[in-house]
């Protein structure tokens, strides 16, 4: 058994986190997630009708929370802001594969960042930690970047981290690919309504596992007071 959670200081210093987990197995790249796609990418559409991305509550909270980090926040966009930047431009996100394809689309309608890790790349506990400096981070393109002392990242047990400045870039060496079959999906959300949102968003993604792979995944919503999921 192993766990994931939120540091003691990552929770002090950012109390309003509210983060959603769900693990799930039995993932396959051969299912078709274009009416999941178009339901939540209407969603998005609909919202980015009447305010920029800028302007969601969801993106503002991150904002301050990059802000608070000492990072320029229109320089270091978390995961959702970026998506909802990239979908107001072209009206439509790139095919990767059906799971991330999904995550993507109710990341989108949510305006709330969402990462699916290969369970099989990540050793040992899985923790969203300030970074010692020591850590070793893989890009997209298999390059190897060390976060910075003091980044947030999310750290498993030999010391790789697998996202870096929080909710900004996550690691090529976890992300999902052909041959990924668990995974553990995470999102997380720092505005007024997230506790509601967060319900709401992972119901979502239970939905979807089950819909298009016939998975059940158990949603869990974490706190301060109950900061950790076992998988």
């Amino acid at each position: 058994m192993r766990d994931f959670q939120h540091s003691d200081a990552v929770w002090q210093g950012f109390p309003e986190l509210v983060p959603g987990v769900l693990f799930a197995e039995g993932i396959t790249p051969d299912v078709s997630a274009d009416a999941a796609i178009a339901q939540y990418n209407a969603i998005a559409r609909s919202r980015l009708a009447t305010a920029t991305e800028g302007e969601l509550p969801e993106i503002q909270a991150w904002r301050r929370t990059f802000s608070r980090m000492g990072l320029k926040p229109t320089q270091y966009r978390c995961a959702s802001e970026s998506l909802l930047r990239r979908f107001r431009k072209e009206d439509s996100l790139p095919r990767i594969h059906p799971l991330i394809d999904v995550c993507n689309s109710i990341s989108l309608a949510f305006a709330i960042p969402v990462g699916v890790f290969d369970v099989s790349e990540i050793t040992g506990n899985l923790e969203v930690r300030y970074a010692a400096g020591d850590e070793t981070y893989v890009t997209f393109s298999g390059g190897t970047e060390s976060p910075a002392p003091r980044e947030v990242i999310f750290a498993d047990g030999i010391g790789q981290a697998h996202s870096r400045r929080w909710t900004n870039r996550q690691s090529g060496s976890s992300a999902v690919r052909e041959t990924t079959s668990t995974v553990l999906i995470i999102a997380e959300a720092m505005h007024d309504s997230a506790p509601a949102d967060m319900e709401r968003l992972t119901a979502a993604l239970a939905d979807q596992l089950d819909a298009l792979w016939s998975v059940t995944a158990k949603p869990v919503v974490l706190s301060r007071s109950s900061p950790q999921f076992d998988f």
